[in-house]
């Protein structure tokens, strides 16, 4: 229990007061002291006339997990145990650790008799594990002279997980549709490369795809039908070196990826593809096969949300040729990574020129809008002409390193983080679709 502020600028007058007093007429000073006493005696009847804590029952419930870049919520109840004639002002403040924005106090006001249902927000920008350690309550008494603190313990942990309510969303928007390849038996003939069938031909139909050998055994035109490959490896490459923790929009690049990841993970077993993963920056952090089925996912969302944020510089030669040893089949490998300019970018294109021997590669890498920003801006001063040269030069240098990515048959994608995981899944649609593995 403690003063408020009106408690304070009530009593503190009655110093100087007591002074002026004692100063003009010594008799004068028992004035003072009974206004003094009189504000002494207002807290203490504002502090008897307050929710006492004992009376005040508190219930918190916090989610099991949290999801990156999407907020959650501790739910907390408060009820006031017997009568109390009056509505109670409480706010509240969540104590925290770890990587989350910081904690709002939240204000709930506790009706005579009833109870006030109220809700912390929590927002968690990197997976891992946060904690909630208590809550804080605070609320005056009728005259606003006094305010009474409760510090509750809590001690929860919870768990922070790649964003994959947004791969549901998504992954429900492209199955809701027939375009998936083998999720519906319509959808796979026509497309791909891998023969069906043969039909009679009608108008309309590609005439390359005339057999005209059996159309001659036949004496009738007859077209080939083609269907959509299965049983193709996919892996999901993660570079976790310094560069991917850089934030944008609040999320590290490495979450973006995974997201990213998780819903071409999801729509590639859903049409019938082997999907692994692969994390690695000076070292190899995780590694897991191509699994098949929809089963698989769990184990494909366990091991990348076990992939931790470091601080080292990738090592493209030895992650790469690590990843290429251990496939022993063509594959289609998405690497997530980012690099500043061609001096860093060698070692890597170097490393995916040997790799596109053997592999499909698509090369993913998201575009900060920040340089392409400082370029266009109007500059005002001399600083920023500097900044704005040096930002042209560095996406002049990024667009170098994609053109010689992409002369090596290398799919490239540098795209915004909004726009990531849908521009990723139509690029392996349209892999898919031109039978390129």
């Amino acid at each position: 229990m403690r003063p408020t502020r009106r408690a304070i600028l009530l009593f503190v007058p009655a110093v100087p007061l007591a002074l002026l007093l004692v100063v003009w007429d010594p008799a004068w000073w028992a004035i003072a002291f009974d206004y003094a006493a009189l504000v002494l005696l207002a807290m203490a009847s504002d502090a008897a006339l307050s929710l006492p804590r004992r009376r005040l029952m508190f219930e918190v419930a916090a989610p099991e997990r949290l999801h990156v870049g999407e907020p959650g919520a501790v739910r907390v109840t408060l009820r006031a145990l017997g009568r109390h004639p009056r509505a109670v002002p409480i706010e509240l403040l969540a104590e925290q650790r770890g990587d989350l924005d910081p904690p709002e106090i939240v204000a709930t006001l506790l009706p005579p008799g009833g109870k006030a249902v109220t809700e912390l927000r929590l927002l968690p920008r990197r997976r891992g594990r946060v904690q909630l350690d208590r809550i804080w309550l605070c609320w005056q008494g009728p005259l606003g002279l006094i305010e009474r603190l409760s510090i509750e313990p809590v001690f929860r942990a919870i768990d922070v997980l790649p964003n994959i309510r947004g791969v549901e969303r998504a992954a429900l928007r492209f199955l809701s549709q027939e375009a998936v390849f083998g999720v519906k038996p319509q959808a796979q003939r026509g497309e791909g490369s891998e023969f069906e069938a043969l039909r009679d031909y009608a108008p309309g139909f590609d005439t390359r795809f005339i057999d005209w050998k059996h159309s001659a055994r036949h004496r009738r035109l007859l077209c080939k039908e083609f269907r959509t490959e299965r049983n193709n490896p996919i892996v999901l490459a993660f570079d976790t070196g310094y560069l991917m923790r850089e934030p944008i929009e609040g999320v590290p690049r490495l979450d973006h990826a995974i997201n990213a990841g998780l819903l071409l993970g999801w729509v590639s077993l859903q049409g019938g593809d082997l999907v692994g993963a692969f994390g690695f920056d000076a070292a190899v952090r995780q590694y897991l096969a191509p699994v098949r089925g929809a089963a698989g996912f769990p184990r494909l969302q366990q091991t990348v949300a076990a992939l931790d944020y470091h601080g080292d510089e990738t090592n493209f030669t030895l992650g790469l040729a690590e990843l290429g040893a251990r496939l022993k089949r063509r594959s289609l490998i998405v690497l997530f990574t980012e690099f500043v300019d061609t001096v860093t970018a060698e070692l890597l294109i170097e490393s995916l020129r040997r790799m596109t021997s053997r592999h499909l590669v698509v090369f993913v890498t998201l575009r900060d809008s920040l340089l392409q920003q400082t370029v266009d801006r109007e500059p005002a001063r001399f600083s920023e002409v500097a900044e704005a040269v040096v930002a042209h030069d560095l996406l002049r240098e990024r667009s170098i390193v994609f053109e010689r990515l992409m002369r090596l048959g290398i799919h490239c994608l540098d795209v915004p983080s909004r726009g990531l995981s849908v521009a990723l899944v139509n690029r392996y649609l349209a892999i898919k679709e031109r039978g390129l593995l």
